[in-house]
């Protein structure tokens, strides 16, 4: 199995505004849950959204993944199935906290689960020059996860 033999399967389209391809699979009044696919070039772009989202792990190649918290503090969680290596299954990703993340392959499926559910007007995509500014420490990641400042 390969990234479009998943694609095709569960139907995904691209995610335009962070990349990667996805599908909402739940939603209801308390929650909403994704699938989401990184091949190689794609990225979930820095973004923060105003509730928790956890990040599941389902199949392909771990994720890299990068949090900006709000004190400043800055963690490189890998999301995946190699115990052993450090990854996990499931990464919490609290509210109002940036994150991004990438395949450290071919291809990762990757699910995300919101409650409350995901709204539009609550998710932010991140400024590559104003989050340089806030966490230098991070500079070389927060270009790789953002697109240029036009």
């Amino acid at each position: 199995m390969n990234a479009d033999d998943v694609i095709e399967l569960l139907g995904l389209e691209p995610l335009l505004q962070e990349g990667g391809m996805w599908t909402q699979t739940w939603r209801d009044e308390h929650s909403s849950a994704i699938y989401f696919v990184m091949r190689p070039g794609d990225f979930s772009a820095l973004h923060r959204l105003p509730g928790p989202e956890l990040w599941h792990h389902y199949a392909g190649a771990a994720v890299e993944m990068l949090l900006l918290a709000p004190d400043g503090a800055v963690s490189r969680p890998v999301l995946g199935d190699d115990l052993a290596q450090g990854q996990r299954p499931m990464v919490a990703v609290p509210a109002g906290v940036w994150m991004a993340a990438t395949t450290t392959g071919d291809w990762s499926l990757t699910g995300a689960t919101l409650a409350p559910a995901y709204q539009d007007d609550g998710f932010e995509l991140g400024d590559r020059d104003e989050l340089t500014a806030t966490y230098p420490e991070a500079a070389t990641d927060i270009a790789r996860f953002t697109h240029p400042t036009p």
